[in-house]
């Protein structure tokens, strides 16, 4: 199974990177773009009852319109993963959703939403940790879903 920075590697995706304490949320992130360029991405795993999974990446000035998302997705009435589930589908801890996560998604069980206002941006991930901060260009990004088989669908 490949690492996340050996598949950036493989894929020529270059990235700059962050060490900081310990952030969980968009507030609290704040500070990091202070230490490095980018734009602030807010990263939401969603749900439905038939056990599909949606990574929703927005703006982190936006608020997610989960009616719309789930209208979007031709699906029933969405909510936010739990712990155990973001665990078990993305390998991850709260706090640390990132769409390089998908990575750990082998059976393909998520499907990645873009917010359209991201497009030409370099973006501000974690890398698979709370405690980092990647900046990838948004095309990278993309390359990186597409080659993980998660592509993804533009809102």
């Amino acid at each position: 199974m490949h690492t996340l920075y050996d598949t950036l590697a493989t894929l020529h995706i270059d990235v700059d990177e962050v060490e900081h304490e310990a952030v969980t949320t968009v507030e609290a992130a704040q500070f990091v773009k202070m230490l490095i360029d980018g734009v602030g991405v807010k990263n939401l795993l969603l749900c439905n009852t038939r056990g599909d999974y949606y990574l929703v990446m927005l703006d982190e000035d936006k608020r997610a319109d989960l009616k719309e998302l789930a209208r979007i997705v031709h699906s029933g009435r969405l909510s936010f993963a739990n712990a155990d589930q973001l665990h078990a589908v993305l390998g991850l801890e709260p706090g640390s959703v990132t769409p390089l996560a998908v990575i750990n998604d082998a059976n393909h069980a998520v499907t990645v939403l873009i917010d359209r206002a991201l497009v030409g941006n370099r973006l501000l991930v974690h890398p698979l940790t709370n405690t980092r901060t990647m900046a990838i260009d948004y095309d990278d990004l993309i390359r990186f879903l597409d080659a993980t088989g998660h592509t993804p669908i533009p809102f």
